[in-house]
C-alpha cells in the first residue's frame, strides 16, 4: 500500500471519520439520555409513564454499548483488509484461476464480501437474540434466522449477477462512454425490482394475507378513495412471527402497489389511528414525493457514474492499493480490472457517507413533515396521528427526546417531538 497515495490518503481519513462520527454521536445522545431519558415531555402528557420510559433508556443503552466494539471491529476489519493486500491477493488469484471477466468478476465480488460477513455474524446474533430478545421483540427462532440468512444472500445473487454481467460486458464494448449505459440500466433495473418485489421476493420472507372486511378496512378503503389511490389491495404482513417492532408502508410500482400493513400494527393501533398513519403514507404519493426523489436521484446516477468513470482509467487508483495494473494496447487501465477500480473508488469514499447522509435526512424529514400535514388534512384533524406516533413510539421504545447534531445525522424521520409539535401548530 502506499501511503502517500491520494486514494489511500482518503481512505484513512474517511474510515477514521466515519468511525468518529458514530461513536461521538452515540456518546453525545447516550450523555443527554442520562440527563433528560428520564423526563415525561409535556407534548405526550399522561400518554407515558416512567416505567415506559426507563426501558426505553435501559434498550438504547444496550444498543449504545453494543454499537461501540461493532465500530471499533469495522473499522479494524476494513483497515486490515486494504492494507494486507487483501484485495489485490483475492484479485489475482482469481484472475489465474478463470481469464473469463465475467466470473472473474463474480468471484471477486464474493471473495472480498466474505470477511465482512463472517464478522458480521456474531454481532447480528447478538443484536438479535442477546438485545432484541431480551426487551421482548425477537420472535425468531435461530433456525429462521439461518433460513432468513441463506434467503437474504440467494436473492442478493440472483438481483446482483444481471447487474454485473452488464457491467463487465459494457466495460469491455464502450470502454469510454459505459458509464452512460451502466447508469441508464441500474435506473431501470430499479425500476423493475420494484415492481417485482412485492409479488416475488417479499413474499419469500412474509406470508401477506389481504385485509378481512371490517371496521379497519373500510375505513382505509374510504380513504384510499377520497386521495383517489388506486392499489393493488390491502395486505395484512405476519412481522410477528420475527418481531415486536411494527410498520405501514407502500410497496410497488404501477399495478403492483399495495398498502402493507404489519399485524402488529393492528394489534397496537385503533382503525382511526392506522388510517391517519396511512394518511401519512398517501401523503408522501400525492406530495409527489417519491416521483421528485426519482428525479433526482437519476442525474445524480449518471453524475456520480461519471465520476467513476474518470477515476477507473486513473492507474493511481489501484497502485496505491498494491495492485499490478493491467493495460490496454493503447496504454488504458484494461477493462479486466475496472470491477476491481469500481469496488476500490466505493472503499475509498464509503466513510464520508455519513456527510451526505445529513443532506439526504434533511430532504427527508421535511417530505415527512408534509406527509403528517396531509394526513391531518384527509383525516380530520391532527390527534389520532399524534396518538399513533405517540402509542409506536412507546411500543418500538424509541427514545422521545434525542440531542439535535444526533437527529442531523441518524434521523430521516423527524424526532417525535418534533412531529408533534409541527401537527399541532399547524392546527392552529
Amino acid at each position: 500500500m502506499q501511503y502517500t497515495n491520494v486514494f489511500v490518503v482518503l481512505f484513512f481519513v474517511g474510515a477514521f471519520l466515519d468511525a468518529a462520527i458514530h461513536l461521538s454521536l452515540g456518546f453525545i445522545d447516550y450523555s443527554f439520555r442520562k440527563k433528560h431519558g428520564m423526563e415525561i415531555p409535556p407534548e405526550v402528557g399522561a400518554s407515558v409513564d416512567k416505567e415506559t420510559l426507563s426501558r426505553t433508556c435501559a434498550y438504547e443503552d444496550a444498543k449504545h454499548f453494543f454499537s461501540v466494539p461493532e465500530i471499533l471491529v469495522s473499522l479494524a476489519l476494513k483497515v486490515y483488509l486494504a492494507a494486507s493486500g487483501f484485495y489485490p491477493a483475492v484479485f489475482e488469484t482469481v484472475f489465474t484461476w478463470t481469464g473469463n471477466a465475467f466470473f472473474v468478476n463474480v468471484l471477486f465480488l464474493l471473495f472480498i464480501s466474505v470477511p465482512d460477513a463472517i464478522v458480521g455474524i456474531p454481532f447480528s446474533l447478538y443484536r438479535v437474540f442477546g438485545i432484541e430478545k431480551k426487551f421482548g421483540f425477537c420472535k425468531q427462532t435461530f433456525g429462521m434466522w439461518i433460513v432468513d440468512a441463506v434467503k437474504e444472500a440467494v436473492v442478493s445473487a440472483v438481483l446482483a449477477l444481471p447487474l454485473v454481467a452488464v457491467a463487465g460486458f459494457l466495460f469491455r464494448v464502450a470502454p469510454s462512454s459505459w458509464w452512460i449505459f451502466l447508469a441508464a440500466a441500474y435506473i431501470a433495473f430499479s425500476l423493475a425490482v420494484s415492481v417485482i418485489y412485492p409479488v416475488f421476493i417479499a413474499p419469500l420472507f412474509n406470508k401477506f394475507t389481504p385485509l378481512e372486511d371490517g371496521e379497519l378496512k373500510s375505513r382505509l378503503d374510504s380513504l384510499l378513495a377520497r386521495c383517489h389511490f388506486r392499489s393493488g389491495g390491502l395486505f395484512v404482513m405476519d412481522a410477528s412471527r420475527r418481531s415486536g417492532h411494527s410498520n405501514a408502508y407502500f410497496t410497488g410500482f404501477g399495478k403492483t402497489k399495495r398498502v402493507v400493513l404489519y399485524d402488529t400494527l393492528i394489534e397496537q393501533l385503533t382503525p382511526a389511528e392506522i388510517e391517519a398513519v396511512l394518511g401519512h403514507e398517501l401523503g408522501h404519493f400525492k406530495k409527489h414525493h417519491i416521483i421528485r426523489r426519482m428525479l433526482v436521484v437519476i442525474p445524480v446516477v449518471f453524475a456520480a457514474l461519471f465520476v467513476v468513470s474518470l477515476a477507473l482509467r486513473y492507474p493511481p487508483l489501484y497502485e496505491g492499493f498494491g495492485f499490478s495494473v493491467m493495460k490496454e494496447a493503447g496504454g488504458e487501465v484494461s477493462h479486466r480490472m475496472m470491477m476491481a477500480g469500481l469496488v476500490l473508488f466505493g472503499i475509498v469514499f464509503s466513510g464520508f457517507s455519513p456527510l451526505a447522509g445529513v443532506v439526504l435526512n434533511f430532504f427527508s424529514r421535511r417530505d415527512e413533515f408534509q406527509a403528517d400535514a396531509f394526513s391531518a388534512e384527509v383525516c380530520g384533524g391532527c390527534e389520532e396521528l399524534v396518538s399513533a406516533l405517540v402509542k409506536l413510539n412507546k411500543e418500538n421504545l424509541s427514545e422521545m427526546q434525542v440531542p439535535k447534531i444526533y437527529s442531523v445525522f441518524h434521523y430521516n424521520h423527524p424526532p417525535l417531538l418534533e412531529r408533534i409539535r409541527a401537527l399541532r401548530e399547524k392546527k392552529r
